[in-house]
């Protein structure tokens, strides 16, 4: 053994300093560069997770509850760490993914590498047997039976009722001369609509009491999941068991009727003796009974209380609609009502349809869970991960759409990139009540343009608090002015 005397020691380390130093520092930035790659490679995504189970909610819920919506939480994020970035909302890891490439990744990979995620309380609310809350193994059945009552086929014997309903209520305020709330009005009429079409509801009382059960689950889908009386979530799970409590007496009452009905529920229970692959159980009919009245009443009545205000601030946009519509009108004889060929020849119609969902954004963004480890572009996504593709991003994209705030609806005169336009989502998982909403929003373009102009009377662009999807909250009041009728 070889020992040395300090002095030895002392000369050593003076005559071999700079090797010495080099070799330490050497070492140090070894270690340093290590542990900084072996972080970013299991840690690419930027962001901040928070606690274990808070993370960031309550941040969430703030912007949630304030005039400039939720999604001002991803904003501020966004500008923070960048177009890719994660967060912790209710326990749960989220990755928002700003780009076609992610979307399509997602999209095309749903049952295989992704399933839907929805934050609890959303869950909770639609119920576990809805089709946006089943495993995978279930979806792909609960879906085929649900597609033939909303194919394009099916709805055209409902456009004549929309027609009907929405001519009317706009004449009576019209004759009234009184302002209005477009949202409000949307929300009645959509939320009618589909109660007449999936279960043939018509009386007004009953109609009324099972709205107001169905805004309180809907305002329990974005709250803390507590069930402390009082708060929103609580409110809206009762209310959930009243409409359950509801759904499944009617259902019950249905089959011990001789009575048939030409809706949705009645080609539901024409399936009894199917086998058990061809139909569906009662708490998957009532589960999706309300999921579709929940999405579909919301969604759709922001979308058109968008369109009138998006077509006030474009009057030229409004003009080129209204002569579309007009000259449809004027083909058809005096009083007749809509029917789904009319439709089909609102060309421009359908643009600024299209053009008013991709600004509106009523779906901001499209959850999914990751089943296992996987990579999207470049980033690193854990299994359990949830991946939420940004649709607000990919819409106001300046790439993607030129001026990308103007609302333009002949921008659709053109194709666009793939999974550059998904209000409806994509893939195996498209909304399935897509054509439900187009027929309505087509419908109510057609009787306010052809019959009225308007003058709206609040221009605040706050939006609505505590809301899942972008709401003004003045919920655009208008007063109608009627067209001379030259029909």
């Amino acid at each position: 053994m070889i020992v040395l005397e300090m002095g030895e020691l002392y000369l050593l380390v003076k005559n071999n300093y700079d090797i010495i130093l080099a070799v330490l520092l050497s070492g140090l930035v070894t270690s340093f560069l290590t542990k900084k790659l072996k972080k970013s490679s299991l840690d690419a995504i930027p962001g901040r997770l928070g606690l274990p189970l808070v993370g960031e909610s309550f941040s969430f819920l703030s912007a949630t509850n304030s005039t400039k919506g939720c999604y001002d939480f991803v904003r501020l994020r966004r500008q923070k760490y960048g177009k890719w970035f994660k967060t912790r909302l209710f326990g749960k890891v989220h990755v928002f993914v700003p780009s076609v490439v992610g979307a399509k990744a997602i999209f095309t990979n749903d049952f295989q590498l992704f399933n839907k995620g929805y934050i609890k309380s959303m869950a909770d609310a639609v119920g576990k047997k809805s089709l946006l809350c089943v495993p995978v193994e279930s979806h792909k059945r609960i879906r085929r039976l649900l597609s033939s009552p909303f194919s394009m086929d099916s709805m055209s014997k409902y456009v004549h009722k929309f027609d009907k309903l929405i001519s009317e209520r706009l004449k009576n305020l019209a004759d009234q001369g009184k302002c209005f709330v477009v949202l409000d009005f949307n929300m009645k009429i959509a939320f009618d609509e589909m109660c007449d079409m999936l279960m043939s509801i018509t009386d007004e009382s009953l109609l009324n009491k099972l709205e107001k059960d169905c805004v309180a689950v809907s305002n329990a889908m974005l709250s803390f999941p507590v069930m402390i009386p009082g708060t929103a979530y609580y409110k809206g799970i009762k209310a959930r068991e009243n409409l359950m409590t509801f759904l499944e007496e009617m259902i019950t009452s249905r089959r011990s009727s001789k009575e048939r009905h030409e809706d949705f529920l009645q080609s539901m229970l024409d399936r009894d003796s199917f086998p058990d692959d061809e139909k569906l159980d009662d708490l998957e009919i009532m589960d999706n009974l309300l999921t579709f009245i929940l999405a579909g009443q919301s969604t759709t009545a922001a979308a058109m209380m968008w369109a009138v205000k998006f077509l006030d601030e474009n009057q030229d946009v409004q003009n080129k609609l209204r002569e579309e519509q007009l000259s449809i009108r004027r083909n058809k004889p005096p009083g007749d009502i809509l029917c789904l060929e009319d439709l089909n020849k609102m060309s421009y119609g359908l643009k600024v349809m299209k053009e008013t969902l991709r600004m509106s954004n009523v779906l901001l963004w499209f959850p999914r869970v990751a089943l296992d480890d996987c990579k999207i572009q470049d980033f690193e996504i854990k299994k359990g991960w949830h991946v939420d593709i940004d649709a607000t991003h990919i819409h106001y994209d300046p790439e993607l759409y030129k001026d990308p705030l103007q609302f333009n609806p002949s921008r659709f005169d053109e194709s666009h990139k793939p999974y550059s336009y998904i209000p409806f989502g994509s893939g195996p998982r498209t909304c399935l009540g897509m054509n439900m909403a187009k027929v309505m929003m087509l419908v109510f373009l057609y009787r306010l343009t052809s019959g009225y102009t308007w003058t709206v009377e609040d221009q605040d662009l706050s939006l609505e608090k505590k809301s899942h999807i972008p709401r003004l909250k003045s919920g655009v009041p208008i007063t109608l002015t009627a067209l001379k009728d030259d029909n």
